[in-house]
């Protein structure tokens, strides 16, 4: 019986571990997968992101750029080291720029919801500048931003290895209001680039890395549209306002803290034909207090301030496309007249100040100078605005598919209120022994041509070549002191105007 009984007990463990095997092995249920899917409701490139109703769109581009005979990724060399015209001059300026956009898109009750970011990652080389010591620097400060370096231990010093993060774009969108970083509703639709690559074209008000604004959209059907609201100021539209009592040539740059927004207004007309946009903007001019007469300067409260003075501006844009040249042809031109808010026309990315180096008949060399502001005063008076006036256009044919050319230009004219003048004049005298005409007032203009070579979608290889002219009014010589910063010594200069040629080689790649 014992052995039965050890028999039975061992056959049923047995049939139980088997059993429990077998029920471990069973197939269990699993999850239903997320996979993602196509949102075809806002274009191609759109997914909706897994677990919700919300559709993301990832693109970009990654682009290098050689830039030749310029110091400048942005006006060519029109002041500091490149516009000494010597040996600090660069005979090429390189940069590689990965750019990342991030867009998402919600259907709502009230519309869709939209954000929107735009990143760039950028390395840029070959920026070197000129020391008292009569070396070079690049950058030109280490990262404690107190330390030269000079050529060519800054290659990797000073965080440059690491080259530089930028922000374009960051904003919502929201039932007609827009919020945050964007491109700036003055702007034409084609903001700095009617037709060039070239980033320093006179003629229009441009914010190529977007503004902070808080701005409402109309849409009244058939593309009618009317836009207004607030943009910040501070990064990109102040122009100067300037004490001419404080020292230099030009005074010296008195703001106090940005108390006001810019106001911006815009009705535009989008068709297949094309498009037609004017744009307003009213711009404050907030001074500190009068200053002392010495550079550096400080003015106290007991010293007293001008009062505030709104500037405005005011563009007209147009673009006419299906043109009978061609398919795809078009014409941008837009004009644009500014008083107290110079920046509106002689857009951001241009320097405060143009100082231009070339030959002479009758003196060491000759030098082309000039000053951008808002306004200037001097000290006890009020605020006199600078107006401004200019345009600009590019006319783009296609040759073919992979193949096309443009023509672009600009122009832009700047001048000072009679008591400015008086003053900037006197200041050169005094400072500079200025022996001729006086006249602070100045033209430039750019052209340009390029060709863009599309080999395949997405790719493309582009050429171009542009030509600035500084038109300053000043005429005679001046005794200037030396700047050892761009190696120039004590003489007496030229007063004429100059001339700048500089070229862009680029390749791009988008996705």
């Amino acid at each position: 019986m014992k052995m039965v009984k050890s028999l039975v007990l061992g056959s049923a463990a047995g049939l139980i571990a088997m059993s429990g095997a077998q029920a471990a092995d069973l197939p269990v249920k699993a999850k239903a997968v997320e996979y993602v899917r196509i949102c075809s409701l806002y274009g191609a490139g759109f997914y909706y992101i897994p677990g919700t109703d919300t559709c993301i769109k990832l693109s970009g581009y990654l682009r290098t750029d050689v830039l030749v005979n310029t110091n400048s990724d942005a006006s060519g060399n029109t002041s500091g080291a490149g516009g000494a015209q010597n040996r600090f001059t660069d005979g090429y300026l390189w940069r590689a720029r990965q750019d990342l956009s991030i867009d998402t898109r919600t259907a709502t009750e009230y519309g869709v919801v939209r954000t929107f970011a735009d990143l760039t990652f950028s390395w840029t080389d070959d920026n070197y500048a000129g020391t008292a010591l009569g070396s070079s620097v690049y950058g030109p400060l280490n990262a404690g931003g107190n330390t030269l370096i000079a050529a060519p231990n800054n290659a990797t010093s000073g965080g440059v290895a690491g080259g530089t993060l930028g922000m374009y774009y960051a904003f919502i969108q929201f039932a007609g209001f827009t919020m945050g970083k964007a491109v700036s509703p003055f702007s034409a639709p084609w903001q700095n680039y009617p037709g060039n690559n070239f980033d320093g074209l006179v003629g229009g008000g441009g914010t190529v890395t977007g503004v902070n604004q808080f701005v409402y959209t109309a849409q009244f059907g058939n593309g009618v549209s009317a836009t207004v609201g607030v943009q910040d100021q501070t990064a990109y539209y102040q122009a100067g306002v300037n004490n001419l009592s404080a020292g230099g040539l030009f005074g010296a740059g008195d703001y106090a803290n940005t108390i006001a927004p810019d106001v911006i207004g815009v009705v535009a007309i989008d068709q297949a034909w094309g498009l037609f946009q004017v744009s307003l903007a009213g711009h404050d001019n907030h001074a500190a207090y009068y200053g002392s007469g010495t550079l550096p300067f400080s003015g106290t409260e007991f010293a007293g301030h001008p009062d505030d003075k709104w500037g405005w501006a005011v563009q007209a844009a147009l673009s006419i496309k299906n043109i009978p040249t061609g398919p795809g042809d078009s014409i941008n031109l837009q004009a644009v007249y500014t008083d107290g808010a110079s920046h509106y026309n002689f857009q951001s990315l241009f320097p405060q100040t143009f100082f231009m180096s070339g030959g002479s008949n009758i003196a060491y060399q000759s030098l082309g100078i000039a000053g951008i502001a808002d306004g200037v005063f001097t000290n006890g008076s009020s605020i006199e605005s600078v107006k401004t006036w200019g345009f600009r256009g590019g006319y783009t044919h296609n040759w073919n598919p992979n193949w096309a050319s443009a023509i672009y230009g600009g122009y832009g004219h700047l001048s000072y209120g009679g008591a400015a003048k008086a003053t900037i004049c006197a200041n050169a005298v005094t400072l500079l022994a200025l022996n001729g005409t006086c006249n602070p007032d100045f033209n430039l203009a750019v052209i340009g041509v390029n060709t863009v070579w599309t080999p395949v979608k997405n790719l493309a290889f582009t050429v171009d070549v542009n030509w600035t002219n500084l038109d300053q009014k000043y005429s005679g010589t001046i005794a200037a002191p030396a700047v050892a910063g761009i190696a120039k010594p004590a003489a007496t200069y030229e007063l004429k105007d100059q001339n700048s040629f500089s070229g862009l080689v680029r390749v791009q790649r988008n996705f």
